[in-house]
């Protein structure tokens, strides 16, 4: 039985190795010369620690404005979500209404279309608003997630019916049983839409490119082309600034880690 965990613990080690070994030479990479990272190694420390590396990087861009830019729009985005979400998908698992049913299916037939083909209504539509290159070009049409309804109405459908019953003859109604009692018991389903909404946002290109024209309104995402020019990429600052970008993400799902993982487990499950 001991071999058998040992062997266990082995092959995770390894899967884990390789999973984590493109993170490792990317932040290997990201302290080495221009000549160093593009010489095909094994090798994941430089020779020679490049520390001006990180200096050279925010020089090459205005990382700043576009880190103040992507932390506005994703927070923005991840509120708005969340709000969207908490009342859609509570109203689709308790309140009795015509067509509740139709809206639903609808809106879960949204999820299948892929997104790559709202981008040309999405910009002909942002452009006669006079919204190019603006916030709320990058904020209001990724205001509402299909997914995020979902996995709110799965959440409250999780919860017993008796909850509500008894705060109906405490005298709440619908608002004030969602405030008060139904966003506490539905918390780890909600920190998961928020983490998957700011990830979602925080991490676009394809549309912020779209919808800006100058650095006032771009993003972290779009900076990375800046270590891209026709002589090729300057592979080592290219890997820096990838390494400074990812940080807030990784440090986001480590803090809501174990939301996360509540709710895959409870996600699915009815009352």
């Amino acid at each position: 039985m001991k071999f058998n965990r040992l062997l266990l613990y082995l092959f995770l080690c390894c899967g884990a190795f390789l999973a984590l070994y493109p993170f490792l030479w990317m932040l290997g990479a990201s302290f080495k010369t221009l000549n160093e990272a593009s010489t095909p190694s094994l090798n994941l420390l430089p020779k020679v620690w490049q520390w001006s590396n990180v200096t050279e990087t925010f020089r090459a861009a205005p990382f700043g404005l576009y880190f103040f830019n992507s932390f506005l729009v994703a927070g923005s985005v991840c509120l708005s979500v969340c709000a969207t979400s908490l009342m859609a998908g509570y109203a689709f698992a308790r309140l009795q209404f015509k067509g509740r049913q139709l809206l639903f299916f609808i809106i879960l037939g949204s999820m299948m279309v892929p997104f790559e083909l709202t981008f040309i209504p999405n910009f002909v539509l942002i452009s006669r608003l006079g919204w190019y290159n603006s916030y709320a070009a990058l904020i209001v049409p990724w205001c509402v997630s299909a997914f995020s309804i979902f996995l709110m109405r799965q959440a409250f459908l999780a919860l017993p019916r008796d909850f509500y019953d008894a705060a109906v003859l405490d005298g709440c109604g619908h608002l004030r049983f969602l405030v008060r009692i139904g966003i506490p018991l539905v918390m780890p389903s909600l920190v998961t839409v928020a983490l998957f909404a700011f990830l979602g946002s925080y991490n676009a290109l394809l549309w912020p490119l779209i919808v800006t024209a100058d650095d006032s309104c771009r993003v972290v995402q779009i900076g990375l082309v800046a270590f891209y020019s026709d002589a090729g990429a300057r592979l080592n600052l290219l890997m820096c600034a990838s390494s400074i970008i990812i940080l807030p993400t990784v440090l986001i799902y480590f803090v809501a880690q174990r939301y996360f993982v509540q709710t895959t487990m409870g996600t699915g499950i009815k009352g």
